[in-house]
């Protein structure tokens, strides 16, 4: 007989392989719940409706990368005291805990990519907000220090440079043999660290970069 932990855990990971892939409307909570070896009683005093147990599978992923996110922004912040946080430790910060799960098969990162890159091909408002809403606090956290970081560029430059870096992190995260067949195998996408300082040092010269003329306006 399982814990209730053990019941949780099993939920989970049937869920998170089962939304990943047949999406959230071709997942359903019986499928679910067969795949976990529990009844759907079990499920449903775990976790409610099937938008809930969604929401939860995200959470379990992003939850900790986010609390190391955190963690990192919060040294720099100590680190860096009244000065001008370096924009480059800023970046590190927000996309290497996400990199680093994304090639982290221990920690579900396989499953859990595909499980985003259907979200991100499913036009469905309610879920995308669900998505969304596990990075309000991290949006709240970041964008001051970022203000801080690079004090001369203006709000809405600041939000399209953002909006550039995530989704080179992105598209980094999903795609993990592309890139060596068209290297023919020169690019590693193994080698996270490797491509945390690669991808660091890219887009710290994008947000450092002249605003364009068009951006002045």
């Amino acid at each position: 007989m399982k814990t209730p932990d053990k019941t949780r855990k099993a939920i989970l990971d049937a869920a998170e392989r089962l939304f990943s892939e047949q999406g959230f409307e071709g997942a359903s909570m019986r499928a679910i719940t067969s795949a976990a070896g529990v009844n759907v009683a079990a499920a449903n005093y775990h976790f409610g409706a099937k938008e809930a147990l969604f929401k939860a599978t995200l959470a379990r992923r992003i939850g900790p990368v986010n609390e190391e996110r955190l963690r990192l922004l919060e040294a720099i912040e100590a680190e860096s005291g009244r000065r001008r946080p370096a924009v480059e430790k800023v970046l590190e910060a927000l996309v290497a805990p996400a990199l680093r799960l994304s090639r982290d098969k221990r920690r579900g990162g396989l499953i859990f990519m595909r499980l985003l890159g259907r979200l991100f091909a499913d036009p469905g408002d309610r879920l995308q907000a669900l998505f969304l809403e596990q990075f309000e606090d991290i949006g709240k956290r970041f964008m001051p220090v970022f203000q801080r970081a690079l004090p001369k560029l203006p709000p809405v430059e600041l939000m399209w440079r953002i909006h550039f870096v995530i989704g080179v992190m992105a598209h980094t995260m999903a795609d993990t043999q592309k890139l060596r067949h068209i290297s023919h195998g020169v690019c590693d996408p193994t080698d996270t660290e490797g491509i945390v300082g690669r991808m660091v040092t890219f887009l710290a010269a994008g947000m450092k970069a002249p605003i364009p003329a068009g951006g002045r306006r």
